[in-house]
């Protein structure tokens, strides 16, 4: 054998593992879509196991539990839509027929202050407001071919979510029997470790998914409160506008305070608008410092960088549904480490043949 033969075989491992790599990186491109849904399906599926057994216990029968799980996962906004969206369009509806009043309003505020006058006489914007303000009703039939694109993107998401609840039907149905299969391939040292993560993950997940919940909820109720207060025509909409928003980590609250914001400008401006944006910002501080921590007590605790870090990568890899799985996604990465970090350490100051003696880890 030359000696030349050893540079050649490096070299060709090389080439076959950056092709290898090439290889599962375009296989994992294409198969993007599917993997998303496979997902989503998971952490659906952990957080769907609580009320499943929950239910099992009660009923005895860990079909039927799941049968009526999902039931209720798919009814709670069928019902919410059912009930808001009537409403919703109603409301749109008279918002479009209101905004001239609106504009006219706002002119009347601008004329009546001394500065803003000034500025509108040289840059005219609330002839821009109310000539946009008038065009606006007409432009509502133009909505039709929006509307119909809108349709095929809602067939195209009501396939994915059927797709993604039977994956997680499926998840939820056998995954007790394959974490049990999965823990008994593992060495007698490792086995126990490994059940206990897998369980701290459920839990972690399970209870940020209940934690989250709630949190929208009251941030939902406490909006519909305040617009109610405010004379909003349309609170429920814009209350739930706001509880959807709540549940993106970081950004969502703010992101709805600035919408009902807008909205507000046109009906009730300005002490409607002061007084929803002091609210936003006392809720808000309270929401992070008070409510946040009480409801999430029980979740592992994830430091803030990283929870921006993970919010995102998630919102930009799998959108809006990715930024709601960021937080999870990283409490279950942490427990991981933490684990196996401990693992290690274990295995390290394990004896071997003195006391002295420190045995590698495999």
């Amino acid at each position: 054998m030359s000696s030349r033969d050893p540079i050649g075989r490096t070299i060709l491992r090389a080439v076959l593992i950056v092709v290898a790599v090439a290889l599962a990186l375009y296989v994992t491109y294409e198969l993007r879509r599917p993997i998303t849904w496979l997902v989503i399906a998971g952490f659906i599926a952990i957080a769907m196991s609580g009320p499943v057994n929950l239910l099992t216990r009660v009923t005895g029968r860990r079909g039927l539990a799941t049968a009526l799980a999902y039931l209720a996962l798919v009814l709670v906004p069928i019902g919410l839509g059912s009930l808001l969206v009537p409403s919703l369009v109603n409301q749109v509806e008279e918002l479009a027929d209101n905004v001239p009043r609106y504009a006219d309003d706002v002119t009347q505020f601008v004329q009546e202050n001394q500065t803003l006058s000034d500025l509108n006489e040289k840059y005219d914007f609330t002839g821009e407001l109310e000539s946009a303000a008038d065009d606006l009703p007409s432009r509502l039939g133009d909505a039709a071919g929006v509307l119909q694109d809108i349709g095929v993107g809602v067939i195209n998401s009501i396939f994915a979510a059927v797709t993604i609840l039977i994956l997680s039907i499926f998840m939820v149905s056998s995954g007790p029997r394959w974490v049990h299969q999965f823990v008994r391939s593992q060495p007698a040292g490792r086995a126990e470790r490994t059940e206990r993560g897998l369980r701290s993950i459920a839990n972690a997940i399970g209870n940020y998914v209940g934690g989250a919940l709630v949190q929208a909820t009251i941030a939902g109720v406490g909006a519909f409160l305040v617009l109610e207060l405010l004379g909003a025509p349309f609170a429920a909409p814009l209350a739930l506008l706001v509880a959807l928003f709540d549940l993106i980590p970081v950004v969502g609250a703010t992101i709805a305070a600035v919408l009902v914001a807008i909205v507000m400008i046109f009906v009730n401006f300005p002490a409607g608008l002061i007084i929803w944006v002091i609210y936003a910002l006392a809720y808000q501080q309270i929401e992070n410092y008070v409510i946040q921590p009480q409801i999430q007590k029980r979740a592992v605790q994830v430091e803030p960088f990283v929870v921006l870090v993970a919010v995102l990568f998630g919102s930009t890899l799998f959108g809006v549904l990715g930024a709601l799985l960021a937080i999870p996604a990283a409490a279950s990465l942490q427990i991981a480490w933490r684990e196996y970090r401990d693992y290690r350490l274990e295995m390290l100051a394990r004896p071997i043949d003195g006391p002295g003696a420190l045995q590698a880890p495999g």
